[in-house]
C-alpha cells in the first residue's frame, strides 16, 4: 500500500458499531441511575457457640426495598459501633434477592472478641448513669461492579431502667 493512500472503511458497519457504543453507554448510565436506599433493621438475634474467649450471634436483618427494581445480591459485610466503639462485625456468602418494592430477611454470623468486649465495657464504666447508648450498623450488600448497596442505621439502646409496676412510690 503506498503511504499517501488512504484507508476508507465502508460505511455501514461503522454506522452499527457507532449505534451498538451508544447503546451500551444509555445502558451503562441506566445502570447507574440513583436508587433509594435500602431499609435495614435489625429483626432479631440469637446466640451462637462461640470459641474460646469470642462470643458469636447471628443478627437477622429484615431488608426492605422501596425500589422499582429487585436487588440481587451475593455476600454482606456488617460492623457493630457501639457508644462509638466497634462491638462486632460478620460476613456471610449468602445469595438472594430482596423484590421490588419488597422485603427479606438476611442472616449474617457475628463475631465479638473478648477484647471488644472489654472495651465496651470499660467504656459503659466511664459513662454511668446514661440511660442510652447509641449504636451504628453499616453494612454492604455485595451486587457486582455497580449493584453493591451500602446501609447504615443507627439508634440507642435504651439503659434506664424498667418499672412494670403500675404502682409508683413517692
Amino acid at each position: 500500500m503506498h503511504p499517501s493512500a488512504t484507508l476508507h472503511l465502508p460505511r455501514q458497519p461503522l454506522r452499527l458499531l457507532l449505534i451498538a457504543l451508544l447503546a451500551l453507554t444509555l445502558g451503562a448510565c441506566a445502570a447507574l441511575s440513583p436508587r433509594d436506599p435500602l431499609n435495614v433493621q435489625v429483626a432479631g438475634i440469637q446466640p451462637l457457640q462461640g470459641e474460646g474467649l469470642e462470643a458469636r450471634f447471628l443478627v437477622k436483618l429484615r431488608l426492605q426495598n422501596p425500589n422499582e427494581g429487585a436487588i440481587d445480591y451475593s455476600g454482606v459485610a456488617l460492623d457493630l459501633e457501639v457508644n462509638g466503639r466497634r462491638l462486632a462485625s460478620g460476613v456471610s456468602d449468602q445469595r438472594g434477592t430482596v423484590p421490588r418494592f419488597g422485603e427479606s430477611v438476611l442472616e449474617v454470623p457475628v463475631t465479638i472478641s473478648a477484647f471488644s468486649a472489654a472495651r465496651q465495657a470499660l467504656g459503659l464504666a466511664e459513662n454511668i448513669g446514661i440511660d442510652a447508648v447509641p449504636y451504628v450498623l453499616r453494612g454492604k450488600l455485595a451486587g457486582g461492579l455497580f449493584g453493591t448497596q451500602r446501609f447504615v442505621e443507627k439508634g440507642t439502646f435504651d439503659l434506664s431502667p424498667v418499672n412494670d409496676s403500675p404502682y409508683r412510690r413517692p
